[in-house]
């Protein structure tokens, strides 16, 4: 094994499920460690057979997994029972897991309050667990609960626990910041003392993010000779979560030159990992999450543009291909010319960057912005904006107007209801149109009359979805009559996405100025015939 190796060991599937709002079934545990064994990740905790049904069935029907080793989580024996006649610790030396990973106590203080063991029972009972457990399994790890806050107070007792799992056949013993207190000098320093008792090679670190020091102090667990890191996906996990894994292996092997089970292949889906677990979970990913984050390797100042025009060094840290992100250049009232050309570019407008015109739209996206809108998260309305005042832009239809009614009452069953009804006139191809359709809003109901028009003419549109919609007030003072920006996100069967963006002091326009400018970018990027 080469001193620059470091294992990674995954706990989305067990600290993860922990996540306020996280409830993973069986069938998205098994989706999750399949993903995480194609990216190259060393070992997949799997959950704790016999605490729940879901990771019963889960162990009940494993995945199958061609690089990754499964591990079953479980506790060490309980105070005065023999490891192999423990209730609780049966079904985890018998989930038929490749790797067995057993939590144990190594702070005196928790030993006594949450146990109420004695000091030397508890080695026994770390001892005992490790040894049934080597019998049941090729690797066995040892979680050191509560480690560092157990040093800290009593260093020679939180030794002596894990010296009592390694010398008992443990591969790893994992030191865990359990409380999350603990940073990055203290993590570095304790470390640094536990090799000279258990090798590096066996030692490894399991943080909690309390102090925003998780991954920090993983990084230092290294540094000091740690060669397992246990992480989750995004940084999931109790409270504050744990240490992210997705922005621990781009700064281990990028920064620091370690080496990982993935390759530089594996390391260029890392993005796509991590927002394939937050549409797993129904949530919107961060935008600004280090290395995976829409925002990232975006550029909005026109210096910052300009230098990254003519060397990306200047304003990257790295190459966003590597971790599988994009550069993206932003316009808005603080963009320069090399914001517009750079952005131009990147829809495939090839313009002159001299060309008069720029100048033009500058002046009117900034004078747009000053009214309310915001391009930087609404880049398709910005191309539309930028092809429209080049005329590239076909008029697909014209709304000649439109009307929306709510309703409000008790329906023949007394439950109270609310309707939306919308009424479009809409002149499409010489003739004018009009639709009514209902919807659960008043939103829903505009895009349904609207469709009951376009769509017999533009069957592009049917697989058109709006998968998110914000309002946001830009004019508080003005309280119920204040301006509005709405934000629609759209995509289409091919997964594709695009935001769109609509501002008036009428949510109601500001939501069909976004929804036009949804369904104007899928029929214009679809190729659409007028």
């Amino acid at each position: 094994m080469s001193d620059k190796r470091v294992y990674l060991y995954d706990s989305t599937l067990r600290d993860g499920a922990q996540t306020q709002g996280v409830d993973f079934s069986a069938t998205d545990k098994a989706a999750i460690a399949q993903s995480l064994d194609l990216l190259g990740i060393d070992y997949i905790e799997g959950g704790w057979p016999g605490a729940n049904p879901t990771d019963d069935a889960f162990f009940g029907n494993p995945p199958t997994l061609r690089r990754a080793k499964l591990a079953a989580f479980g506790m060490t024996r309980r105070a005065g029972r023999s490891a192999d006649n423990d209730p609780g610790l049966a079904p985890v030396v018998s989930a038929g897991a490749d790797v067995i990973t057993l939590v144990g106590k190594s702070w005196d203080f928790q030993c006594a309050v949450a146990l109420g063991v004695d000091l030397d029972e508890n080695l026994r009972m770390i001892g005992d667990s490790i040894r049934h457990a080597t019998t049941k399994a090729r690797e066995v790890i040892y979680d050191a609960e509560h480690f560092f806050d157990g040093y800290k107070g009593n260093p020679d007792y939180a030794l002596k626990c894990l010296k009592a799992a390694h010398d008992n056949g443990a591969r790893w013993v994992v030191l865990c910041d359990t409380n999350g207190g603990t940073l990055p000098d203290e993590v570095e320093r304790i470390v640094a003392a536990v090799t000279k008792v258990v090798p590096g090679s066996h030692v490894g670190i399991h943080c909690h993010n309390d102090t925003e020091n998780a991954v920090a102090n993983s990084l230092a667990a290294v540094r000091a000779g740690a060669r397992q890191i246990q992480g989750t996906l995004n940084g999931l996990g109790e409270r504050c979560g744990n240490a992210n894994l997705i922005s621990l292996i781009p700064s281990l092997v990028l920064k620091m030159g370690y080496e990982t089970g993935l390759s530089a292949s594996d390391m260029t889906r890392l993005t796509q990992v991590s927002r394939e677990l937050d549409e797993r979970l129904n949530r919107a990913p961060l935008r600004n999450a280090a290395y995976v984050g829409e925002a990232a390797f975006a550029h909005k100042g026109g210096l910052h543009v300009s230098a990254v025009e003519k060397d990306p060094k200047c304003y990257e840290h790295i190459a966003p291909e590597l971790v599988g992100n994009h550069r993206k250049i932003l316009v808005s009232d603080q963009a320069g010319r090399s914001n517009f050309v750079a952005r131009f570019r990147e829809i495939g407008l090839d313009i002159d960057p001299k060309d008069p015109r720029i100048a033009g739209m500058m002046d009117e996206v900034k004078q747009r912005e000053f009214s309310g809108y915001s391009y930087d998260g609404a880049e398709a309305s910005f191309e539309l904006l930028a092809r429209g005042y080049l005329g590239e832009v076909p008029e697909y239809y014209r709304l000649s107007s439109f009307r929306v009614i709510d309703e409000r009452r008790w329906n023949a069953r007394g439950d109270l209801i609310t309707l939306s009804e919308a009424t479009v006139k809409v002149s499409l191809r010489d003739a004018t149109q009009m639709a009514v359709a209902e919807g659960n809003g008043p939103v829903n109901a505009l895009d349904a009359a609207l469709r009951k028009v376009l769509l017999p003419v533009y069957p592009e549109l049917q697989d058109l979805k709006l998968v998110d919609y914000k309002v946001r007030i830009l004019t508080p003072e003005a309280a119920t009559a204040a301006v509005t920006r709405v934000l629609i996100e759209s995509a289409d069967r091919r997964g594709n996405t695009w935001t769109t963006v609509g501002v008036s002091g009428n949510v109601i326009d500001a939501s069909y100025n976004a929804l036009r400018d949804a369904i104007v970018y899928k029929l214009f990027r679809d190729g659409a015939s007028v």
